[in-house]
């Protein structure tokens, strides 16, 4: 039984080669699914940008609100579903599509987004002759993949896409060869006595998964596309009495059937995993919260909301972590690294400059450890990671404290009194939100970084 929130069942048509009869597959599927069951909601959209599927779909006067361009950035698919002909839902084409293709962030944009669509039913998604990222997109978000074929030339393009479901570790079961434009005129001598027992053979023989239906060469057809009136026909009502008619009849009621056991289409799981990911990056952010130490790691003074933050530190080990206020740390680097010992008021040029330039850095304090163990290498990084500065300095032993060891006791300090195989990190951070920098995507950035100083040192 399906939840109350709305999930698509999504079947993707593909195929890297032309001319197979993949819009002429989708858009005939679609409306034969609508035929066979009149309680069935059924859209389509197409990543194609030929536009048959709004010429065959549009109302004349229809008035039109979005496009699936506007699914890419962020509108609801239910938004944009325009209820067309034959009952057909569709979303309006765009030529906008190619330059949307560089804003998609990998190949589950289309997953995350049908997720939240609250698109009812069947969705068809018809996409363009090659294996781009919108491609890919349609292929991941599938629970079936109808991939047309009609020779061996088709039947090689589809090891690609076989391929790159094997490298992102999804199921092939989803996806289904259908040989399409099957002309049953051609007959062979020996064992494959037609092409499409013969393309089914070799489908079997490559591991390919390979439906018993199939989709005839019919001249009847291929004229529906063509006429005086520039009109696109369906094969539901100008085929009747063909082949093609009763082999699309199949096709829809094996698709419905796959529809109706489906309890959990990929959209509800992909919402599910979704719901569960961001509750996991919440406890981990608020654990990274909980986790900083309440005063400045340079004074000690407690932090409060008057607090002039502006930097965020944290050790390799991850055991310790916590702020910095922007003057204090601006006063350790003029009295312990460069040596200024008289005060430097907030406006002189040298405290100024030395305060911009640390904002624009990252820095590293890395105790010595065996011969070297009272000893701190001090580091200076761009804030992607290419080293600027490195310099030793001494670090005063307990009891005594100076500049060093105050921040090395308060996040490195060990058993018995001795400092952690580790390095502190140093990192500047909003004043307006220092909290931002433990937010999941950000802090991703931090430890990558962290990361990649590491294999420096």
């Amino acid at each position: 039984m399906r939840a109350m929130k709305n999930y698509p069942y999504v079947i993707t048509v593909s195929s890297e080669k032309g001319g197979v009869g993949k819009t002429t597959l989708a858009t005939n599927l679609a409306i034969f699914l609508k035929a066979l069951d009149e309680n069935l909601p059924v859209s389509i959209f197409s990543f194609d940008n030929h536009f048959t599927i709004d010429k065959m779909f549009s109302i004349k006067g229809q008035k039109l609100n979005g496009s699936v361009a506007d699914l890419l950035l962020e509108t609801r698919g239910r938004d944009l579903l325009h209820t067309g002909q034959y009952g057909v839902n569709y979303i309006p084409s765009s030529t906008a599509l190619p330059e949307l293709r560089g804003s998609l962030k990998g190949p589950m944009v289309l997953a995350r987004l049908l997720a939240m669509s609250e698109i009812p039913g069947v969705l068809i998604v018809d996409t363009r002759p090659d294996l781009d990222v919108m491609t890919q997109n349609a292929l991941y978000a599938a629970d079936r993949v109808l991939v047309p074929i009609k020779d061996m030339a088709s039947m090689d393009n589809c090891r690609n896409i076989f391929e790159l479901f094997d490298k992102r570790g999804l199921d092939r079961k989803s996806l289904s060869l259908i040989p399409c434009l099957i002309d049953e005129r051609i007959k062979f001598e020996g064992m494959f006595k037609d092409q499409k027992t013969l393309l089914k053979a070799f489908a079997i023989n490559r591991g390919f998964r390979c439906s018993d239906i199939f989709i005839s060469k019919s001249p009847k057809v291929e004229s529906l596309n063509t006429n005086p009136e520039g009109k696109i026909y369906p094969i539901l009502t100008h085929g009747r009495g063909t082949d093609v008619y009763g082999q699309f009849a199949a096709l829809g009621q094996w698709c419905t059937k796959e529809y109706y056991e489906t309890e959990e289409p990929r959209a509800m799981l992909y919402d599910k995993w979704q719901h569960e990911e961001n509750k996991r990056k919440k406890e981990e952010y608020f654990g990274r919260l909980s986790g900083l130490k309440s005063q400045c790691l340079v004074c000690g003074k407690e932090l409060g909301q008057d607090s002039q933050v502006s930097y965020y530190c944290e050790s390799s080990d991850g055991a310790a972590s916590g702020y910095m206020e922007a003057d204090c740390f601006t006063g350790f680097l003029i009295s312990t690294i460069f040596k200024i010992e008289k005060q430097l008021p907030a406006d002189d040029p040298t405290r100024q400059m030395i305060h911009q330039t640390a904002l624009e850095s990252v820095f590293v304090l890395n105790p010595g450890i065996g011969d070297e163990a009272g000893t701190i290498d001090f580091h200076r990084f761009d804030l992607a990671g290419g080293e600027l500065l490195k310099k030793k300095y001494p670090m005063a032993r307990a009891p005594e404290r100076d500049g060093f060891s105050g921040i090395m006791q308060e996040t490195l300090a060990g058993y018995g009194g001795e400092l952690r195989d580790a390095f502190l990190m140093v990192h500047p951070v909003s004043g307006d939100n220092p909290a931002s920098i433990l937010v999941d995507e950000k802090y991703r950035e931090v430890s990558r970084l962290k990361k990649r100083i590491a294999g420096q040192l």
